[in-house]
């Protein structure tokens, strides 16, 4: 079972004991990322997440803080998000106390020195151009654009170019104070520590301090726009295919998490089957869904011939129609339900994945369940309330389509409709 301290003025530490383990899984939660941006600061979330490993005041290079981990076996790492940013680190046990002043550094003690600034801003918008030039990758960045509009969404994480070079050391410094205080921090901590050890390693690495967040501004209405093609020279057409879907903490996102595996989450679902095994018009084809505070979206993405592009998307179209229009046979519910019950209970006995999962649950939904809860949760879904939620979910003005491929349109939004 986990346990959780509220620090004064401090982070939120929540914790859970492996016992006769030898790893340990820190993850820290700032709870500020892309959604908090204006236009003028856009990319800045994620240029500040760059930037904590060029430098801190106790770990001055890159250098000290890779071999910081690394020279002990582990492993350090970080990532952009909506709403929030993540920074982690993953050591033997008995290192415990480095992870939390290695995580602390980068969180609390960055340099933020003019040169790195100006060196990391081509080291960025080369990651931007590499995932760009990635089709499969890209049509995902496309599909929020349509999807989302010009809203903090619909952006990019990494910002583009032009809004990278705008950045000024100012506005990242500020972002920075204003956002990356120890009271906005979640520590999510996994392995065979005791809680008591993992306040006192907290309290001593974050210390305390309060910052104002900027509100997010409500998502805007969706979908902002039906179709977005991207016409370039590939080999395959990429699709992804959505429609709005529900927030975070909505009572039907356990039924969303089963109507998903059924239509798309491994080589069990009708996708799969019926649009590459029974069809033959793609390699890889599978749903998934995004959710954050006030919306979320369940999405399709193919990749299929361009001349199979309009029979692709008729095709997955279809699917969507069968789980509204008929309910989930009893044994096609039963693999589905085991099967996202035992990839839960498999994925949260390593230490990371446990870390991440009470991290994000403290940081960003309104309780933290245990896995038994949620394998609660999973055995109570119902045929009928899969089905009654696809009936709501899935109709012709929600549908949005991003397309990358080497032909113009052919025809895709007069078939964006469900039979």
């Amino acid at each position: 079972m986990h346990e959780r301290t509220l620090l004064p003025d401090g982070p939120r530490v929540i914790s859970e004991r492996l016992p006769n383990t030898r790893s340990l899984a820190v993850a820290v939660y700032v709870l500020a990322g892309s959604r908090v941006e204006s236009a003028a600061e856009w990319g800045v979330a994620h240029f500040m997440e760059h930037l904590t490993f060029k430098g801190t005041q106790g770990l001055p290079t890159t250098r000290a803080v890779s071999d910081a981990i690394e020279a002990f076996g582990g492993t350090c790492n970080a990532a952009t998000d909506r709403e929030s940013t993540v920074y982690w680190a993953r050591l033997p046990v008995r290192e415990a106390e480095r992870a939390f002043t290695v995580l602390a550094e980068l969180v609390c003690r960055p340099l933020l020195r003019a040169h790195d600034i100006e060196r990391e801003r081509e080291i960025i918008v080369e990651e931007i151009r590499s995932y760009r030039d990635d089709p499969a990758q890209y049509v995902f960045n496309l599909f929020d654009e349509a999807f989302y509009g010009d809203s903090p969404l619909g952006r990019e994480i990494a910002g583009d170019e032009a809004s990278v070079r705008r950045l000024s050391e100012g506005q990242i410094s500020d972002f920075w104070a204003r956002a990356y205080r120890p009271a906005n921090v979640v520590v999510a901590v996994a392995g065979d520590i005791d809680h008591a050890a993992v306040i006192d390693m907290t309290a001593a690495a974050f210390a305390t301090g309060n910052g104002a967040l900027a509100r997010y501004s409500p998502a805007p209405a969706l979908p902002a726009a039906r179709l977005k093609v991207d016409q370039r020279d590939c080999a395959q057409a990429h699709i992804c295919l959505g429609l709005p879907a529900l927030p975070r903490d909505h009572p039907d996102q356990w039924t969303l998490e089963i109507l998903n595996t059924v239509l798309g989450d491994g080589s069990g679902s009708r996708l799969f089957l019926n649009v590459r095994e029974e069809a033959g018009l793609a390699y890889d084809v599978h749903s998934f869904q995004s959710d954050y505070a006030d919306c979320g979206a369940l999405q399709v993405y193919a990749g299929v011939d361009p001349a199979d592009a309009r029979p692709a998307l008729k095709a997955i179209l279809a699917e969507l129609a069968r789980l509204r229009d008929s309910a989930v046979a009893a044994d096609e519910m039963a693999r589905a339900r085991a099967y996202v019950s035992g990839r839960l209970e498999l994925r949260l006995e390593e230490s990371r994945h446990l870390a991440s999962w009470l991290g994000v649950q403290e940081a960003l939904h309104d309780r933290v369940m245990t896995v038994d809860e949620a394998l609660e949760k999973l055995a109570a879904v119902t045929a009928d309330e899969v089905q009654a939620l696809a009936g709501r979910l899935f109709h012709d003005e929600g549908l949005c389509l991003a397309v990358i491929s080497p032909k113009a349109d052919g025809g895709l939004e007069g078939a964006l409709r469900l039979p």
